[in-house]
């Protein structure tokens, strides 16, 4: 049976900030509920999962009001939490030790834990053996990896931080079934981060909506409170104008203004492209893939698009003023060809070009790199270095004077970001500061310039990620999975700015899963699908 989640006036300040996340938060969730928790990006939402799943510690922030679970303070170890990033949450590399780690912290005594392990695989819907090596399950099967943890551990409650996030269509349905059959057979509280709402809206017993003091206001402004709270059906149609002004994506379903299209966003359309010119990028016989060395040679894993082993590769053309999307079942390849696309990975055949270069992007210097194609990897906290948001701008602006060999000199010689970037000449370090505040503005990170980017929300952290790729004004933009964390107003905004960019005349080539992404950036798609 599921334990009760009680909020009295709660509130948190994260220790580098000067507002609060959330405050006067009061929620009374019975045992055995399950709730969805939504709200616009960096409202606070993940903030709140966390301080009731007891992973937020008295040296990380401020905190206010009353919160229990069971009737006692939340502990870490007494709720199961599974977070938005598959890989994040692997811990081993067989999947039966993987689910086994939380039971062996919590010193539950062996046999008890391998008589837990295949039950909680088998709820999930994870038909393999124990030793079945982790490195080869796909993004949907990670979380229900993570989920299967979570079970093992035998939770009163059941947190997850938009577990869908990263994952494809077909991992979001085994997902979505497997949390079903988890809380149907555990009883356990269920409490759900997510801002694809038409996925979980049917599922839940109630909908809890996060917001700000001035729904109009940047997102930044103003601590996070409750502003809606009731079933699916009071809170989705009762007040889905008001949801719709602050972000929150309304499912059809539930859309009481549904064809009326007041408060969209509008995105303009844009040609695929003059295909008539030279393409900015093309591929001959490319395959990509990761190498790894072995005692009994080499062993390559290969994931090709629309192409089987036998064949020569692939053959690709990217042309300025347009987006491509790339899409594709979790684990065939999409990140692995875009990052051999970008130059920052070595192709295992074929030849990539790149419009008025002679070399290919592999054999380019770090400067020349950062100039011409600018990359935003699928988990943003892989490309911050520097302690501020817009210091972050500033360094991505910097690096296209970085030295020819790198950053490992760049550290080296100049004494990390704040000692390299007083060395900018003043027209160089005006015009970066303008575009940073032009697009801190444009993204709604205007207030949060002075914060440290890892203490971010998932969502603002993305679009920080897409803003230090803009700084130096590449020609070519590729971007892995663009859209995650988005509300629905911040979605819109986003593909607005990379409309623009293609209306430049840049080349924008994005990975997704996003169907609305897809409709509105997909000038060309790419399908991938695993070699045979």
């Amino acid at each position: 049976m599921g334990d009760r989640i009680v909020a009295r006036g709660l509130g948190f300040r994260h220790s580098t900030r000067k507002q609060f996340a959330f405050r006067g938060v009061n929620i009374d969730i019975p045992a055995g509920q399950r709730v969805l928790l939504v709200g616009a990006s960096g409202v606070g939402k993940s903030t709140l999962l966390a301080a009731v799943a007891g992973v937020l510690g008295p040296d990380e922030g401020e905190f206010e009001g009353q919160l229990t679970v069971g009737d006692q303070p939340p502990a870490p170890g007494r709720v199961g939490m599974v977070l938005q990033d598959p890989d994040s949450q692997v811990m081993y590399a067989r999947v039966g030790d993987d689910v086994a780690f939380g039971c062996e912290n919590m010193g539950v005594a062996r046999e008890e834990i391998w008589r837990r392990v295949p039950e909680a695989l088998s709820m999930v819907g994870l038909d393999l053996p124990l030793d079945h090596p982790t490195s080869e399950l796909s993004g949907g099967q990670k979380q229900r990896l993570a989920l299967a943890g979570v079970i093992a551990m035998q939770p009163d409650v059941i947190v997850l931080d938009e577990p869908t996030a990263n994952v494809d269509p077909e991992g979001t349905r085994d997902l979505l079934a497997a949390v079903q059959r988890c809380v149907d057979a555990t009883g356990a509280t269920l409490l759900v981060v997510e801002h694809r709402v038409d996925i979980w809206a049917p599922q839940v017993d109630r909908v809890i909506v996060l917001g700000r003091s001035d729904d109009d206001a940047a997102e930044s402004n103003g601590a996070g409170a409750v502003v809606a709270d009731g079933s699916p059906e009071d809170v989705l149609v009762g007040s889905s104008e008001f949801l719709r002004r602050i972000g929150i994506w309304v499912p059809e379903a539930y859309d009481e203004n549904r064809g009326d299209d007041a408060g969209m966003p509008v995105v303009h359309e844009q040609s695929a492209g003059d295909m008539k010119e030279q393409p900015v990028l093309q591929a001959r016989g490319l395959v990509t893939g990761w190498a790894i060395d072995a005692p009994m040679g080499t062993v390559v894993q290969c994931s090709t698009a629309r192409c089987s082993s036998d064949t020569s590769g692939l053959d690709l053309e990217v042309f300025a003023g347009s987006s491509t999307v790339i899409t594709g079942v979790n684990g065939v390849g999409k990140t692995t060809l875009a990052l051999t696309l970008a130059g920052l990975l070595e192709p295992l055949a074929g030849t990539i070009q790149v419009k008025e270069y002679k070399r290919p992007p592999q054999q380019w210097s770090s400067r020349a790199l950062a100039r011409r194609i600018g990359f935003v990897f699928q988990d943003p906290e892989h490309q911050f270095m520097a302690p501020t948001v817009r210091e972050e701008l500033l360094l991505a602006a910097a690096s296209q004077t970085l030295p020819p060999d790198g950053l490992a000199r760049f550290f080296g010689q100049f004494g990390g970001v704040k000692s390299y970037l007083k060395r900018l000449d003043g027209q160089h370090r005006v015009a970066a500061e303008a575009e940073a505040a032009s697009l801190l503005e444009r993204l709604r990170l205007e207030q949060l310039q002075h914060a440290n980017p890892f203490t971010l929300s998932g969502g603002q952290k993305r679009r920080l990620s897409v803003a230090t790729a803009l700084m130096a004004k590449p020609s070519i933009v590729i971007l892995d999975e663009p859209t995650f964390g988005q509300d629905r107003r911040t979605f819109f905004e986003l593909v607005e700015l990379l409309r623009d960019l293609t209306r430049a005349g840049s080349a924008v080539i994005s990975i997704t899963h996003d169907p609305l992404f897809i409709e509105l950036m997909g000038d060309q798609r790419w399908n991938l699908e695993a070699a045979r």
